[in-house]
């Protein structure tokens, strides 16, 4: 067995180098953390003539990249087991450099039918009006569906993990084998599952997004995005998406995510442990008309998401319904005293939001229940479960005088 070495991440585990990967001490002052660079432009050597100002791989703009970017790819690269990293300003701005540099007009791509928002509105409309990009909506979880769905022009199928909001989980190695056999990438957003609780790319996935804003950040207080894969295809990505099209992320936010990642294993464990917890504690109650969650064994994919994530966790997010109508939903949101209404997952606390059916594009698509009740997503934070479980007992006996 190798020496263990914080700056090579195949000697050392994931707590470990979440904290030292990407990390150098700074040669000017000494510092053990990579200080935050707020420089916009970088010295050009002596003889500049011959120096490309779009080249991505030095430091010349930060537009092309910065130091707390670069020190931020190096760790989600070898965090997620890729050659490569890329990172953006939002997570959507990273799924859009995938589909902006690996589509071009006339080509054909295969897309999970309950997928985000914005990936949904990017195939359902933009892409086709726009350039001629056409996409097919399928079920990824009914293998068959995504086979039947391929064309001679398909050249990417897109799904996620756990799909946001049913929860449903893709077999990513099924479906990459899928994919490679019709000449397609297969890009995977992790969102749901990040490292280490699920690798996409050790399972085939040619790329695997993430929306840093989540998990990875975890503090609720910065947006990124993040492509992760090969030197070809995320390097494509990078001089593409990043220097030409400009959606690079900012060196603060950079720093910010950087810091919050260095957390990321132990707060899974924690994220994890209560979501399970909860669902659990949801599904026995009888004025919850539903639960969507992996680690219930009723759930559709849970033998599935269990082989698939290796045991460790089912992801931090689950979906359910009061048995009522919207009136009731929103008198138990308003009840919560604890868990705070608001968008977004991944963040240290506690998150629920009410969407009505009908609200999201693609909704048809959804199962049954969540048509007829709409749905409350909720994220599980890091406060004490028992903290957690009471305020939504208490907020119960309020929707449920």
């Amino acid at each position: 067995m190798s020496a263990p070495d914080k700056h090579d991440p195949a000697t050392v585990a994931d707590t470990t180098w979440a904290v030292h990967g990407g990390n150098a001490i700074d040669p000017a002052t000494g510092a053990l953390r990579t200080p935050l660079v707020l420089a916009n432009s970088y010295l050009l050597p002596e003889d500049a003539s011959e120096v490309s100002w779009s080249d991505p791989n030095r430091l010349v703009y930060a537009r092309n990249g910065h130091v707390n970017q670069r020190a931020l790819e190096s760790k989600l690269a070898a965090l997620d087991g890729g050659e490569q990293a890329a990172v953006f300003a939002t997570g959507v701005a990273a799924l859009h450099a995938v589909f902006f540099t690996h589509l071009r007009s006339g080509d054909h791509v295969v897309v999970s039918s309950v997928t985000y928002e914005a990936v949904w509105r990017l195939f359902a409309e933009l892409l086709p009006e726009r350039y001629g990009i056409e996409a097919t909506f399928v079920d990824s979880t009914d293998l068959d569906a995504v086979r039947a769905a391929m064309r001679p022009a398909t050249r990417l199928v897109h799904v996620e993990t756990i799909a946001n909001p049913t929860t449903a989980v893709t077999d990513i190695a099924a479906v990459a084998e899928i994919a490679h056999t019709g000449g397609a990438l297969l890009s995977v957003d992790g969102t749901f599952t990040p490292p280490p609780l699920y690798r996409p790319l050790a399972d085939g996935a040619d790329l695997v997004v993430h929306s840093l804003t989540k998990f990875i950040n975890g503090h609720g207080d910065a947006t990124g995005g993040a492509v992760i894969g090969s030197h070809e295809l995320v390097g494509k990505i990078r001089g593409d998406a990043g220097v030409d099209v400009g959606g690079m992320l900012a060196p603060f936010n950079a720093w910010l995510i950087m810091r919050g990642s260095v957390t990321l294993p132990l707060r899974l464990r924690q994220h994890l442990a209560s979501a399970q917890r909860i669902a659990e504690a949801l599904d026995a109650d009888p004025r919850i008309a539903f639960v969507a969650y992996p680690g219930l064994p009723g759930h559709p994919q849970h033998e599935l998401a269990t082989r698939q994530f290796g045991g460790r966790g089912h992801g931090a997010v689950l979906a359910f319904a009061l048995d009522g109508d919207t009136a009731v939903q929103n008198r138990f949101v308003n009840a919560l005293r604890v868990i705070t209404s608001a968008v977004s997952l991944g963040h240290d606390e506690t998150l629920i939001v009410h969407v009505a059916a009908g609200a999201r594009g693609g909704d048809e698509h959804y199962p049954e229940q969540f048509q007829r009740y709409g749905h409350l997503r909720l994220a599980v934070g890091l406060e004490d479960p028992e903290d957690l479980t009471a305020d939504i007992s208490n907020a119960l006996s309020v929707a449920f005088p």
